[in-house]
């Protein structure tokens, strides 16, 4: 386990030291995720030695969540003099994302000849 758990915080560390040092424009943390897939693909069997570390921090990915709440709830007032204007960027961002998803869908359909059928 804690083998596997180095391995994941090695690839984050790899990938902020990435970042940083070729100033791209990435979380660290993407990077790192980046490239240890690319490890997993040229190595199998490391990529199910990590497995089930992976899946029990998955399993408790809602804990992660309790920093970030206890941040709004810490802010509250900031959030409600800008209510509107995050309100608006929320919004945007999701239809955004919506009209974005169904366009890649799309193209991915027109390219396959999928959308023929």
């Amino acid at each position: 386990m804690i083998p596997a758990l180095a391995i994941l915080l090695l690839a984050q560390l790899a990938g902020e030291t990435l970042v940083r040092a070729l100033s791209l424009p990435l979380p660290g943390p993407v990077a790192g995720l980046v490239l240890l897939t690319l490890v997993f693909l040229a190595r199998p069997r490391l990529a199910e030695a990590v497995r089930p570390v992976a899946q029990a921090i998955l399993a408790h990915l809602a804990l992660l969540f309790v920093p970030a709440g206890t941040g709004v709830v810490g802010h509250l007032d900031r959030l409600g003099a800008e209510a509107l204007p995050i309100l608006a960027a929320l919004v945007v961002s999701t239809l955004a994302a919506l009209v974005a998803g169904a366009a890649a869908f799309v193209l991915v359909a027109r390219a396959t000849g999928a959308g023929d059928a």
